[in-house]
């Protein structure tokens, strides 16, 4: 069984390895779409996984994590098979909507099978410590395929999508090997009222596990949202196209890197000042952001990738902690369904702000969003606790 966590890296791998993250907005503008339609196709890929992230979670905790997700693993193939061989706004979207499935059903999924498979060997104590390394095994991938993507990339920018196919399939006959570990309690049946039962009790009724899952929501959608401005910041500050893939191999270098220091930043600061910290930081960025367009404020962007890092993993932690064994795939994907409903409901609006007014305001808007929504549950918790 200690192998699940080597399969489920190369999934992670499989996922992240994102040959075409740095060329995506070029390759939709070479198809006629713009910023607007970007975050439209986001936002619609949000919504899908919005409407399939709960039962995803719970069909995981019934069904087995195994299966789920060996099903997501064929859809994230899927997608990119039909993206490669699409074009125009319409075809992008069918793709999105399969990748969407495919991210649902493997989102918080992965997650409950580590922290499952440790909590088998009697090892959930180093939960935080593996999350980080899945993190950091993540973003060096994403790192690593930036400079091949941007490479594969002076050929064609179709290239890329091509090569992403075959990453894709990888991660199907890892989850076909892994080892489903016994669980002390799971869900027997399939039933809708389940689904409701624990949506009430993780958002209404466990207030800690409540807080632990709408403020890592909450920062979840500030750093999805700022990877899609990455590069129209990029072309805002006229950085030359051979840099996009060596800058955006960075930043994920960073998080990588900063993945590893999870446990000792969460021990340094304690889990009562890491909140405000990260929230701050954060929003500060995206205001500086937007205020300062200029080659050296690039660094903005790697300081928000850094907080990025340690950030994922630790609040993942403070979940797992609340959440129970039988349940924890289904708690883990309310944490993404927010995500996402939160970027399908902010994204357009500041693709459409960025399109029509400027960058500066989309981003200092974004900032001024995510601090008073962080803020705003930070005081409600400390009032009401």
């Amino acid at each position: 069984m200690h192998l699940n966590i080597y399969k489920l890296y190369i999934i992670k791998i499989a996922k992240w390895f994102s040959l075409v993250m740095p060329i995506v907005v070029l390759f939709y503008n070479d198809n006629g779409l713009e910023q607007y339609d970007l975050m439209l196709l986001q936002g619609i890929y949000s919504v899908a996984i919005v409407v399939l992230e709960i039962p995803s979670g719970y069909f995981a905790d019934v069904l087995g994590r195994k299966k789920t997700l060996i099903v997501g693993s064929i859809f994230g193939f899927a997608g990119f098979v039909v993206y490669s061989l699409g074009y125009g706004f319409y075809g992008f979207l069918i793709a999105e909507l399969i990748l969407g499935i495919g991210q649902s059903l493997i989102s918080g999924a992965d997650s409950a099978m580590l922290y499952d498979t440790l909590l088998a060997q009697n090892r959930n104590d180093k939960y935080l410590k593996f999350e980080g390394r899945m993190t950091s095994v993540g973003n060096f991938a994403e790192a690593i395929a930036g400079i091949i993507g941007g490479f594969l990339a002076t050929y064609s920018l179709r290239t890329p999508y091509f090569f992403q196919t075959g990453v894709a399939f990888l991660a199907i006959p890892a989850a076909i090997t892994l080892i489903e570990p016994a669980r002390e309690s799971h869900l027997k049946k399939l039933r809708f009222k389940d689904i409701i039962s624990i949506f009430n009790h993780t958002l209404f009724i466990n207030r800690e596990l409540r807080f632990n899952i709408i403020f890592s929501a909450i920062i979840g959608c500030s750093t999805l949202t700022m990877a899609w401005f990455v590069q129209p910041y990029f072309k805002a500050v006229d950085l030359p196209l051979a840099l996009y893939g060596v800058l955006w191999t960075f930043l994920n270098l960073s998080v990588g890197i900063t993945s590893l220091m999870a446990q000792p930043v969460e021990k340094f600061f304690g889990n009562r000042r890491i909140f405000i910290i990260i929230l701050i930081t954060l929003s500060a960025l995206y205001i500086l952001s937007g205020l300062i367009q200029q080659y050296w404020a690039i660094s903005f962007l790697f300081i928000f990738y850094f907080i990025r890092g340690f950030a994922t993993p630790i609040l993942k932690d403070y979940i797992n902690k609340c959440a129970d064994s039988s349940t924890r795939a289904t708690v883990l994907s309310i944490r993404n369904f927010i995500i996402r409903l939160l970027f399908a409901a902010i994204g357009p609006l500041l693709g459409y702000l960025t399109d029509n007014y400027s960058l500066k305001n989309a981003l200092t808007l974004a900032g001024i969003i995510f601090f008073v929504s962080g803020i705003s549950l930070i005081i409600y918790r400390k009032v009401y606790k």
